[in-house]
């Protein structure tokens, strides 16, 4: 069974905060099933976007998780925020976590690059 949408978001940010790093909500969704995502600025200045990963691409395995895919990277601030303006269009349910860390990579499982 998978988490609810509110509970995940809860638990990365808390995690985030453990850690000595900052994280906000920008904009909370459907509390049951909203898409998720995540916005991470590293110190360099630099932004990653992290959106829900297409279903064709869960294995059996991943299935009931959360699974996200890299959509932006190393972009600017302006790039990010376009991005979520045409998926906040799209799905106004959607939830929007903005993390201020430099590693994300214990926090919510990615798919691989090469798929």
């Amino acid at each position: 069974m998978r988490l609810r949408s509110d509970i995940f978001v809860s638990a990365i940010t808390r995690r985030v905060f453990s850690r000595g790093d900052t994280a906000a909500v920008l904009r909370k969704g459907s509390e049951a099933a909203g898409a998720i995502f995540i916005r991470q600025r590293t110190r360099d200045g630099q932004e990653r976007l992290f959106g829900p990963a297409p279903q064709s691409l869960v294995t059996a395995e991943e299935e009931g998780g959360r699974l996200f895919e890299c959509r932006l990277s190393s972009s600017d601030a302006d790039a990010i925020d376009a991005a979520l303006a045409r998926e906040i269009r799209f799905d106004p349910d959607c939830w929007v976590v903005e993390l201020e860390t430099q590693d994300v990579s214990d926090l919510f499982e990615t798919i691989k690059p090469d798929g």
